[in-house]
């Protein structure tokens, strides 16, 4: 049975242009342009049920975030659209969504497509959306979405206390003990989490700036943890490092 993709997006052009693309991806997708704003966009999932949405960010009348929160049963993958804005895709990000940017380039878009379809045999957790929430709220405090491959956990910042890399994969180390692997880089995660007080201290080790005890000299110098763990500053860090420690 062919999925269905209902495209949400207030220009008219730009559906039509997307479904065009996705056409001659000639997948076993049957493409909607029914949305053009948050009502009928609202209107079009009810009716349409679809397995995949692609869900512009800004519209006329609210924001795709909107749309989402008007929907009880979630049961489509979702992949945002939107031009550059800072603070919808930092909150898309920690919430472990999809997202491309406008103008749509047509490589990211059929990879997009492809994730949302090998996604659907999966069940798509509420707690993405709940953290997307919140998330996009500026006032409140972020929560990280680690996907694994059995789990979906929602974080508070305040519970990491460290990530470590393992090649292309990150272990995150909760204050509750709780240890998570992600298949993500910690790159990835350096990146995401700049300026929300974590420091990466050397080539494998990204530390929440909370949870440092001390700075041990001995030994060449390492970072102890408040959970007791100790990790060794690189030595191209250390001057970085020392200012950061000026300011806290």
């Amino acid at each position: 049975m062919k999925k269905k993709l209902l495209i949400i997006d207030d220009e008219n052009r730009t559906r039509e242009f997307v479904k065009k693309i996705i056409d001659s991806f000639q997948l076993d997708i049957e493409v909607f342009t029914d949305g053009e704003n948050v009502e009928t966009g609202i209107e079009a999932i009810n009716r349409i049920k679809p397995d995949i949405v692609l869900l512009d960010i800004q519209m006329p009348d609210g924001t795709g975030f909107d749309v989402l929160n008007s929907i009880e049963t979630k049961n489509f993958e979702v992949i945002f659209i939107t031009a550059y804005q800072e603070y919808a895709i930092k909150a898309i990000k920690f919430s472990a969504l999809d997202y491309i940017l406008k103008p749509i380039d047509s490589e990211e878009l059929h990879s997009s497509i492809i994730t949302a379809m090998d996604a659907l045999e999966f069940k798509r957790e509420d707690d993405q959306y709940l953290a997307l929430e919140n998330n996009i709220q500026a006032t409140n405090r972020r929560k990280l979405v680690l996907k694994t491959q059995e789990s979906v956990f929602v974080v508070d910042l305040s519970e990491i206390v460290r990530c470590e890399a393992d090649k292309n994969y990150t272990f995150f180390y909760l204050s509750s003990g709780k240890k998570i692997l992600v298949s993500r880089t910690l790159k990835d995660y350096e990146t995401m989490l700049n300026g929300y007080g974590f420091f990466r201290i050397q080539q494998s080790h990204l530390i929440n700036l909370e949870y440092l005890d001390r700075y041990d000299k001995t030994q060449g110098g390492a970072i102890i943890m408040k959970d007791g763990v100790s990790v060794p500053l690189s030595s191209a860090k250390k001057e970085q490092f020392f200012k950061l420690l000026e300011k806290l």
